[in-house]
């Protein structure tokens, strides 16, 4: 545990949270690919499905891992953050927000209208898009505040929209 405590500049014990959430999220995320394969090459409801449910989730927990791992390498010195930690807390936000936003765009759709039945798929898909781009930014706020990083996300999202020209939206 000491380790875990220097390797990420953990100092309370309440900061332990995002690690530990960090794992079980990337557990979680192996688990749900894994049974979706599962699906895919029709496993399921054989003798194997347990054996490669497990295998599949730790192979790709281990890559998962690692590859976040490289991205806290790569992104420690661009991003502004005071302790190690709060990397953790800052990839978590953006899982979270990625997943909501693109849940809910469905439902959205479906009260402006739109659906796939409906209309031509590249019109469907561009609206889709255009609509989980700003649930998308709200949300990002609104997590990055929950998680206690809402500078860094408010810091974010201002140098966002002006380098996409939109600079004039904020305050």
């Amino acid at each position: 545990m000491e380790k875990i405590r220097t390797r990420w500049d953990i100092t309370k014990n309440w900061q332990l949270f995002f690690p530990i959430f960090g794992v079980v999220l990337v557990l979680l995320t192996s688990y749900t690919i894994a049974r979706r394969l599962l699906h895919i090459f029709d496993l399921n409801n054989t003798a194997l499905e347990w054996l490669f449910i497990t295998v599949v989730m730790m192979i790709l927990y281990f890559i998962m891992v690692r590859f976040f791992l490289w991205c806290f390498k790569k992104l420690t010195n661009k991003w502004p953050v005071e302790q190690r930690w709060e990397m953790i807390a800052i990839f978590i936000v953006f899982a979270i927000t990625g997943s909501i936003s693109g849940k809910l765009a469905g439902p959205f759709t479906e009260f402006v209208g739109i659906q796939k039945e409906n209309v031509s798929g590249w019109v469907f898909w561009t609206i889709r898009i255009l609509l989980i781009f700003p649930i998308y930014q709200v949300l990002l706020v609104f997590f990055g505040w929950l998680f206690g990083q809402f500078r860094f996300f408010w810091n974010f999202e201002k140098k966002m929209l002006k380098r996409m020209g939109l600079g004039f939206l904020l305050p």
